[in-house]
């Protein structure tokens, strides 16, 4: 199960996976977005289930577990990826701390952690049945690195990697060692919800995005592409003996001192 499958991170992620053979189910909350990948994923010859619920609300995923239990007698794989940023958790160059807006806040850590959390405990037994599954969380170079702009957003990703470890030690003492939570943390992507932050009307880079390609050793953005082998490894068993873990898939953004 992916959540978040039909951002731009979470949609690649997904038709990879079943281009790999899995059978994914495609989590979101916008029925006609989650009908089209599934549609699109049966067109390329992969198998996809929708699952529409809005990970914020436990009631909706609630609901959304008593039907797919019946559907699917196990779920190897829970990839959440829902998240994001909006305008009102962001701290703009010509604004202060006071500008933010309480509830934006409070809407992204509702999306980022309890759209994490949530779909963690709510489908869990459909996982500790065989007591044989990976949870994957998405992080981001902001939860280790505090940015400026982001505070909304980086109070989130941190409490996301605090979760990841949290959730990765009781699920083994409690499942066994197959029972896995790690977490991916991607560098700079280009995606809807930083696009304006980084780039320009015109295409060419912000401030921000140039400082970011500055201190990145390899010099540009990732392409959603690039994190496929880190989620790969984590779903299968490559990855056995591998849990609590935040894999950066950054370009050496987290390596680089600025020097």
């Amino acid at each position: 199960m992916v959540s978040g499958a039909t951002g731009i991170l979470g949609k690649a992620i997904a038709k990879h996976l079943a281009a790999e053979g899995a059978q994914v189910i495609i989590l979101g909350r916008n029925p006609e977005k989650v009908n089209a990948l599934v549609q699109e994923i049966k067109d390329e010859g992969g198998f996809a289930h929708p699952a529409v619920a809005d990970v914020t609300q436990e009631q909706q995923l609630q609901t959304l577990f008593g039907e797919l239990s019946q559907e699917f007698e196990q779920l190897d794989v829970l990839i959440n990826a829902a998240g994001g940023n909006m305008p009102g958790a962001v701290v703009m160059p010509n604004q202060f701390l006071t500008d933010l807006s309480g509830e934006d806040v409070r809407k992204i850590m509702d999306l980022n952690y309890m759209g994490t959390f949530l779909p963690t405990k709510i489908f869990l037994p459909m996982m500790t049945g065989t007591k044989v599954g990976s949870v994957i969380n998405i992080s981001s170079m902001a939860a280790s690195r505090p940015m400026t702009r982001v505070m909304g957003y980086a109070s989130a990703k941190a409490a996301i990697d605090n979760l990841t470890k949290w959730l990765a030690t009781e699920f083994a003492k409690k499942y066994g060692e197959g029972m896995r939570v790690n977490a991916v943390a991607p560098g700079f992507f280009l995606t809807e919800q930083n696009r304006t932050l980084l780039t320009n009307p015109d295409g060419s880079l912000t401030e921000r995005g140039t400082l970011i390609i500055q201190n990145t050793p390899m010099a540009r953005f990732g392409s959603p592409d690039e994190l496929f082998g880190a989620i790969q490894f984590l779903c299968s068993d490559a990855s056995k003996f591998v849990t609590g873990t935040i894999i950066e898939v950054d370009g050496g953004f987290n390596a680089f001192s600025g020097v």
